[in-house]
């Protein structure tokens, strides 16, 4: 990914959540989301060059199509020995293309090359599309939970894990 891509991986990140979490995040929120200060927060985090944090893009057809961020695990402040997928978004209209195994792919083997012994993520527990995503790419749930809110709604999620070592 380039600094160039912020804008292309914005539309695909908000056009992401307002498609996958129709019915689970509030509508409000989901309306609400801008593209603009999405691109914004995209190059702001690209300018720091977090270490270790790796952005994939995948092209189709000559455009970007998805978009995956991975990096060190974090509990809480603190990052651990671990990755974590900290997001992957495709194209609603990609949708079934292989994007999405892909770029997971990917990440899983760029993680497992740079010696992760294991992949982390967090998804909505009901997000049951991504949730079956996860599972069909090797992930599990480790029975770990986690409050989430938004807009004073509670969309809990659940962790997945997936060993990098076989």
């Amino acid at each position: 990914m380039t600094l160039a891509d912020c804008d292309r991986v914005a539309e695909i990140r908000v056009g992401g959540w307002q498609t996958a979490y129709r019915g689970i995040i509030p509508q409000s929120y989901l309306d609400a989301m801008s593209v603009t200060e999405d691109a914004e927060r995209r190059r702001m985090r690209f300018l720091q060059g977090n270490p270790g944090v790796v952005n994939l893009i995948a092209e189709l057809d000559g455009e970007i199509a998805g978009w995956a961020c991975h990096g060190p695990y974090r509990d809480g402040e603190v990052t651990t020995g671990d990755a974590e997928l900290y997001a992957i978004y495709v194209d609603p209209k990609r949708y079934g293309a292989g994007i999405g195994p892909a770029l997971i792919q990917e990440s899983i083997r760029l993680c497992a090359t740079v010696g992760h012994d294991r992949m982390l993520l967090w998804v909505l527990e009901e997000n049951a599309r991504a949730r079956r995503f996860y599972e069909r790419s090797g992930f599990r749930t480790d029975g770990t939970e986690e409050p989430f809110e938004v807009d004073g709604v509670a969309v809990p999620e659940v962790r997945y894990v997936r060993d990098l070592t076989d």
